[in-house]
């Protein structure tokens, strides 16, 4: 007996069921719980990208890309020393790496190397740094995820229902075909809406504040989605990986808040 397989969006539903309790309270507690998420993500996440740029390039193994991924997110914790270190010894490690190689052409195997391990790296570690932002640590990340997962819902639904009812024109047809632009509206809308309901439950950031942090996250939310996408086509592949049920994987998943993430960070600086 054949049994219908649940739809994509039921997959989703479900997912966020079980996923969304667990991310929050992890957020909720900070700490080595949310070091140790950031860890999951960045390990996991570092792994499909390993696997996307082996399709252009050749580049160290999986082992030497998650060695570093490790020290990144300790440090980026801990801080034991200059990140910069880190990365100036990253680089030289792969410039003499790439001295006794002779497959490919060695600056595409360095450069490859280097986006994917300070992709991943950066925008977890951005992540990272934002929850340890004290006091407002816990509320920012809060309120980036509230804003991304309302952008995400209301760019979704309304690109299914107006979408080019307004513009024939597609949003970015070149790395993403079905993207429009009331799908892209509909979802900053849905990031100011999501935004507003955070400051009302929680004042910590102030109505103002929230509301142009959730707005910045709704304009430039789906750049993260498109960055992920140009790595893929370039790749060749659908999904990163199909790790989560009806979302791919980790880069799949999380390419918003990875993107946003930085942007979070830098005003994290001015707070």
């Amino acid at each position: 007996m054949n049994l219908k397989q649940p739809s994509n969006l039921t997959q989703r539903v479900l997912v966020a069921i079980v996923g969304v309790p667990l991310l929050l309270w992890l957020t909720w507690q900070g700490g080595l719980y949310f070091l140790g998420l950031v860890l999951v993500l960045a390990l996991v996440g570092t792994n499909e990208f390993h696997h996307l740029i082996r399709q252009k390039a050749y580049v160290p193994s999986v082992f030497f890309f998650l060695l570093f991924t490790l020290l990144f997110q300790l440090n980026f914790h801990y801080q034991q020393v200059d990140s910069w270190v880190l990365f100036l010894l990253l680089f030289m490690v792969l410039l003499v790496r790439e001295l006794f190689r002779a497959e490919g052409s060695r600056i595409l195997n360095i450069g490859a190397a280097m986006t994917g391990l300070l992709y991943v790296n950066v925008t977890f570690g951005a992540l990272l740094r934002i929850r340890m932002h004290e006091p407002l640590g816990m509320h920012l990340v809060y309120l980036l995820l509230v804003s991304v997962w309302a952008a995400d819902i209301a760019a979704y639904f309304g690109g299914r229902k107006l979408g080019g009812r307004f513009f024939r024109q597609k949003f970015f047809e070149r790395i993403s075909p079905h993207k429009t632009w009331e799908g892209y509206l509909s979802g900053i809308l849905g990031a100011l809406l999501g935004g507003g309901v955070f400051a009302m439950l929680d004042p910590s950031l102030g109505y103002v504040p929230a509301l142009m942090v959730a707005g910045a996250i709704g304009v430039v939310s789906p750049v993260g989605d498109l960055v992920e996408s140009m790595f893929k086509r370039d790749a060749g592949v659908k999904d990163s990986s199909g790790l989560i049920p009806g979302h791919g994987g980790v880069l799949d998943r999380f390419d918003t808040v990875m993107f946003v993430s930085p942007l979070i960070y830098v005003l994290t600086l001015f707070l």
